[in-house]
């Protein structure tokens, strides 16, 4: 038993020192990028590739090709990756988002790249580089985090590069070249990854999917880290690989054995799942989400027309072709899922591919138990929906590259504990309904449900809903503010998401006549979703055209075409346009900017002028003091690292009276504004927030909007995706007037916004007008208190007269108004009552 024991201690030493590399060139990369590289897989598949063409295949002696291998060829895909993909993404500023998605780009590509190079077909000669002692490969992992880590403390290199990844512009402007710093990181990250690969592949099945999905999942030593420690990436790594073969042992006896096995075979996925679901999440709320999409033209009538036609002629096509052509309505159905969430949400999901094949192997299932096939599969999308909402509720509380993670684990999670086990598929039969057995009547059932998915994703994209889907998708934290449920409406998405996703799952297994766990792989949920960014995420003939390239594609002779196609368009996101925003454009349904006022509408009037009926004393004359009526008592607020923000402050702001709030940079303005906002809420014990004497400490901004309390931003926080007269809309559906159509006009007239500027798209707008924009929006909820995060930013002294005037107006009419402004001539023409701030503390 001893020896057993001590055998299966030195297999998972062997793995974990594998997976150990993989933590250390990620968090290496990262620090010195800021990249979460997904990629990092396909390149140690990719270097496996190359050391085995050079030795195997060319008769290299093996030190000459892992010397060049190692040292030559990674390095280089590091560099390149650098200088052709990252590096521009730096200069244009793009965000974490976006560079994940150029990774997921890159991590394509190279997986069709190596299809294309070496076939798909697994390969089981790999050479073996280290021996099978696996204290040697653990002894190169420790040399090479010891290395790492005397590098970064005792060197020069390693003082810029922990000022790179503290603050880049600043170290910049020290004079530290951050392109060598991050230039260097890639090269040293990519050589970890070759290293991967080549110790990897003589254990494990070498092909152009299994290998990157493997080195994928070990992502989770470097997520348990927290992307920065070595030492904790590197005892993850090796705990979770001695524990993974001591599982190997365990063969308990009825339903729970086929459980525990897989558990055993895949424990890094499920350290991968509990890391990103449980674990506090990388990234932050806000700045790491998918920017808004590019605006996709609304096609004309006539192209919708051709498009139609075009996928009516595979109906004329007989055997082998049309029984391709099955596949693109199937696909096209699980492709629109990725509309709804990604285009529409703003959300980042990757798991996709997890749902589609549920939703075949639930259809399987059930039609195998004797349930006609149509009722399967309606039976089918329902379930799926439910597991959406089971896992989409953990997830949606996640953001940006957390919530990618998260996605992804589920995807692999349950590829690996469902779709691909016996216990789950086996003895399954999936075959057509009745009466749609023959391929052109099955295709022709695939086009209607299609359609009725068209129409309803269309429906989803308009009024109410479309709008605050668009608010989440182009700002988070403006959509709640503004009143938008946040996290139910990244649910609802998520839901509707995975239910449309089984349904195309649920086709295309029946198209197939099969279910092909290797058609759902989570490889290929990441192909699906670059497809979708590559082509506009937002428009809905995204899926069409996707779907029929990819499988035209892969039907062609040139297996992983269609992937390095994908790959290269979705690797250079933030530099190319989406290719649907290259279609011809319909008429423009609003006049065009600078265009008469349609009949019938308003004047514009200029910003000030239209002031609401006084009800109150002018400001500068406060009728008496009034009762506070949005209080914050004793409030403490202390963030995670010991750093206090606020210390025991007391504060309220009564009915009609502006309120300032000043003091120096840090001195904890902000933080108190966004407790009264709802957007931080102090822990218990930590003070309370109370509105007409209620406690509202916990509610969420959300909730507060639709008490009355508005606020707008310092950084401004308007929907660029929708237009002007929208984005007040959208204030007057999610805010405090419960629906009051009559207060868009008012707000926008108000805010001289009810000329033709009200049809232009937010994004088009200067500062100065996006905002009056911002402050109409909070207007058209009716609320009554107006919290304004230094509104006078970025306007000139016009602008900000007229900002003076109408907010004491409003103050006039009865508006309790906060205003955190660093400009003194502002403060001194509307103020009331002025607080100052300094150390957290309010002194005056």
């Amino acid at each position: 038993m001893a020896s057993l024991t001590y055998e299966l201690t030195l297999a998972g030493l062997a793995v974990g020192s594998a997976a150990a590399l993989t933590g250390i060139g990620l968090i290496v990369t990262h620090r010195a990028t800021g990249v979460l590289n997904l990629a990092h897989g396909a390149v140690a598949m990719i270097c496996a590739y190359v050391l085995r063409q050079l030795v195997v295949e060319w008769g290299w002696p093996l030190p000459l090709g892992a010397l060049v291998t190692l040292l030559v060829v990674a390095p280089g895909i590091g560099l390149v990756l650098d200088r052709g993909v990252f590096r521009p993404l730096a200069v244009l500023g793009q965000n974490p988002a976006r560079t994940l998605v150029a990774s997921i780009g890159v991590f394509v590509l190279l997986v069709g790249a190596a299809v294309l190079l070496w076939g798909p077909g697994a390969r089981d000669d790999a050479p073996v580089l280290l021996g099978d002692d696996p204290w040697a490969q653990l002894g190169a992992v420790a040399a090479l985090a010891c290395l790492v880590g005397a590098v970064t403390r005792w060197t020069r290199f390693g003082r810029e590069l922990r000022a790179v990844v503290d603050n880049r512009p600043l170290a910049v402007m020290s004079g530290i070249d951050a392109d060598r710093v991050a230039a260097a990181g890639w090269a040293f990250g990519s050589f970890t990854a070759g290293l991967t690969g080549v110790l990897l592949a003589p254990y494990v099945r070498l092909d152009p999917y299994g290998m990157p999905l493997l080195v994928l999942e070990v992502l989770a030593v470097a997520v348990i880290a927290r992307m920065r420690s070595l030492p904790v990436a590197v005892a993850a790594a090796l705990a979770i690989g001695v524990a993974q073969a001591q599982l190997t042992r365990l063969h308990p006896e009825g339903w729970a054995e086929p459980l525990v096995q897989a558990v055993g075979a895949n424990l890094f996925v499920v350290a991968l799942l509990v890391a990103a679901l449980v674990l506090p999440g990388i990234g932050g709320k806000g700045r790491d989400a998918l920017p808004p999409p590019s605006p996709a033209p609304r096609p004309p009538a006539g192209l919708w027309g051709v498009v139609g036609v075009l996928m009516l002629l595979p109906l004329g096509f007989a055997g082998s072709d049309l029984h391709t052509a099955i596949q693109v309505p199937a696909l096209a159905v699980i492709l629109l899922s990725l509309v709804v969430v990604a285009g529409r949400g703003g959300q980042i999901a990757l798991g996709q591919a997890a749902y589609a094949g549920l939703g075949a192997l639930f259809t399987a299932l059930l039609a195998t138990a004797g349930v006609p096939a149509l009722a399967a599969l309606a039976l089918a999308v329902p379930l799926v929906a439910l597991a959406g909402l089971v896992t989409g509720g953990p997830a949606i509380r996640r953001h940006g590259l957390a919530l990618a993670l998260a996605t992804l684990a589920v995807g692999v999670a349950v590829s690996r504990f469902v779709l691909t086990q016996p216990y789950a598929t086996a003895g399954l039969s999936l075959g057509r309904p009745a009466g749609f057995a023959d391929d052109r009547a099955f295709y022709a059932l695939e086009l209607v449900v299609l359609a009725g998915c068209l129409v309803l994703v269309a429906g989803l994209r308009r009024g109410r809903t479309g709008r605050a889907l668009a608010a989440l998708r182009d700002h988070e934290p403006g959509a709640e503010a503004a009143g938008v449920r946040v996290g139910g409406l990244k649910l609802l998405a998520f839901v509707l998401g995975s239910a449309l996703a089984a349904l195309g799952g649920g086709l295309l297994g029946m198209g197939l006549r099969a279910f092909d766990p290797e058609a759902y792989d989570p490889v290929r949920g990441l192909l699906w979703f670059a497809a979708v960014l590559a082509l506009g995420a937002d428009s809905l003939l995204t899926p069409l055209i996707a779907a029929a390239l990819l499988v035209t594609l892969d039907a062609g002779p040139h297996a992983g075409a269609a992937a390095a196609l994908v790959g290269v368009l979705t690797a250079l996101t933030g530099r190319l346009p989406p290719l649907t925003a290259l279609l011809p454009r319909a008429s423009p349904r609003h006049p065009p900017p600078g265009a008469p006022p349609r009949a019938g509408a308003a004047p514009r009037r200029a910003p000030g002028r239209t002031r609401p009926r006084a009800r109150a004393t002018p400001a500068g004359h406060p009728a008496g003091p009034t009762p506070p009526r949005l209080c914050a008592h004793d409030l403490t607020l202390t963030y995670p690292g010991g750093t206090t923000a606020l210390h025991h402050v007391t504060l309220g702001l009564a009915p009609a009276r502006v309120t300032a709030l000043v003091g120096p940079n840090g001195a904890g303005k902000s933080t108190l504004f966004d407790c009264l906002a709802g957007t931080l809420r102090p822990r218990r014990g930590q003070g309370t927030i109370t509105l007409d004497g209620t406690d509202i400490t916990g509610r969420p901004a959300h909730a507060r909007t639709r008490l009355g309390i508005a606020r707008t931003f310092q950084r401004l926080a308007v929907f660029p995706s929708l237009t002007v007269e929208e984005n007040v809309r959208l204030g007057e559906e999610q805010g405090h007037g419960g629906g009051d159509p009559a207060a868009v006009e008012r707000a926008l007239r108000l805010l001289g916004l009810d000329g033709p500027v009200r049809h232009r798209a937010a994004g088009d707008l200067p500062t100065g007008a996006l905002r009056r924009v911002e402050l109409a929006r909070a207007l058209a909820g009716r609320p009554h208190t107006l919290l304004l995060d230094e509104p006078a930013a970025g306007l000139d002294s016009a602008e900000t007269a007229a900002l003076a005037r109408i907010l004491a107006a409003l103050a006039a009419d009865g508006l309790t108004v906060l205003v955190v402004e660093h400009d003194p001539d502002l403060v001194a023409g509307i103020a009331h009552t002025v607080h100052t701030m300094e150390g957290g503390r309010l002194l005056s």
